[in-house]
């Protein structure tokens, strides 16, 4: 991504991030009553992220020892 020939790699934008999604979190726990909608959508929006990778990664799978024999190969030395 870049803004007027700048360009931000994925970890600036990653810090960029957490740095708004911790300004909205603290300012929702220490002012409460001046804290809008914004916040609070930044805020939850943020916390409903970082479980996402929980549950989105792919399944590993479980790999043998020794992989099958193809059909008609016959058996090996013993």
């Amino acid at each position: 991504m870049s803004i007027r020939g700048v360009s931000f790699g994925p970890a600036a934008l990653g810090l960029l991030g957490g740095a708004l999604w911790w300004w909205a979190v603290l300012r929702w726990a220490l002012v409460p009553d001046r804290t809008g909608l914004v916040e609070a959508t930044v805020a939850a929006g943020g916390w409903g992220l970082s479980l996402l990778p929980v549950h989105v990664t792919a399944a590993r799978r479980v790999t043998r020892a020794s992989p099958r024999r193809r059909s008609g190969a016959g058996s090996g030395p013993s």
